[in-house]
């Protein structure tokens, strides 16, 4: 684990608490499943490590749906092929959502990516809201806006860091379980282990991971919960939610100005908001990281059906058909999102 460690030190793209060996154990204690790839030189010393959740036939991030980034921690060396890592995980396929693109390893691999929206503050907040303004970017004066009307229509806006109020963490679920349904989404936490693993991280007290809640009242009410993941330098933004009632003062961004804040005496100088293009990650973001998805394969029948799969869905993305164009991929995210949870 301290190789794995320093490695994650040694490569600011690596720091995300998703690619740490505590997520992987974290995971194996909720859920079970993990297998870890080290990989090394014939009796030498390590030179990467990977996790993945490996069933029968396939392999997929560990923790599934839960996990935002994946993908080796270090270097394999040159001539690496990821074809290696599918026959020692005695897999046909490997299905990968969410590796940096800078792991160029997988390039070959990939069938399409995305983004993942980051809030860099290597000078701290002031800094950062600085460079925001001069980018004509006019999100963070109207969070104060709504900061202000808050105290004048509600109460005074208070912010609490690493709260450990269990009453509050298990609003958070209830809120986002609720948010699930009414949006017509899978209900990620219905699958029992997911839940386990978020109150399980709730719990935890490490040095450099674990999962902290950070809460907004506005007076005496409870306005808006986060739960993030925490690295060393980095927080990753995870589970988020807010009161309807207060949804006219957008107490969800308030709270995020308050942790961006907060850093400036901590140890963190970078708020990962994670993929999915929403208008509040655009506006506060001043980073994007690429990130692949694809699959590596071994010659199989699992290989040549998810082979077929990105043919249908490429073929239906070339398309002028509109939202029609986007279903395969919509099916096949689905899908994948169901066996993540299994």
């Amino acid at each position: 684990m301290a190789a794995w460690r320093a490695m994650q030190r040694a490569d600011r793209g690596a720091d995300t608490p998703f690619l740490s060996p505590c997520w992987a154990r974290s995971v194996e204690l909720a859920r079970g499943g993990v297998r870890i790839a080290m990989l090394s030189e014939r009796g030498g010393e390590p030179r990467a490590f990977m996790t993945v959740q490996a069933g029968r036939i396939t392999a997929l991030a560990a923790g599934g749906v839960m996990a935002d980034y994946e993908g080796l921690v270090g270097d394999p060396g040159p001539g690496f092929d990821p074809t290696q890592l599918v026959r020692a995980l005695g897999v046909s396929r490997y299905d990968f959502s969410h590796i940096p693109a800078e792991q160029d390893t997988f390039g070959r691999y990939a069938r399409g990516g995305s983004v993942s929206w980051v809030i860099d503050l290597p000078g701290g907040y002031e800094a950062y809201a600085a460079q925001r303004r001069a980018d004509g970017v006019s999100a963070l004066k109207e969070i104060e806006r709504k900061r202000r009307k808050a105290e004048r229509e509600v109460g005074v806006v208070r912010f609490t860091a690493r709260s450990a109020s269990r009453a509050d963490f298990d609003r958070l679920m209830a809120l986002k379980r609720a948010q699930y349904r009414a949006t017509g989404q899978t209900d990620v936490l219905a699958a029992g282990w997911t839940l386990k693993l978020l109150e399980d991280l709730f719990a935890l007290d490490a040095a450099g991971f674990g999962g902290a809640l950070f809460t907004l009242h506005l007076g005496d009410q409870l306005a808006a919960m986060q739960f993030h993941l925490m690295g060393e330098t980095t927080i990753h933004a995870w589970m988020v939610a807010h009161e309807a009632e207060f949804e006219r003062y957008s107490p969800g961004l308030i709270l995020f100005q308050d942790i961006l804040k907060w850093t400036d005496a901590q140890p963190y100088d970078r708020l990962d908001l994670g993929y999915g293009d929403y208008r509040f990650k655009r506006e506060l973001s001043n980073l994007q990281r690429p990130l692949m998805h694809g699959f590596v394969g071994v010659p199989s029948a699992a290989s040549f059906v998810r082979e077929a799969a990105y043919g249908v869905r490429r073929a239906a993305e070339a398309l002028p058909l509109g939202a029609v164009s986007e279903l395969p991929g919509k099916a096949m995210r689905r899908i994948d999102l169901i066996r993540g949870l299994r």
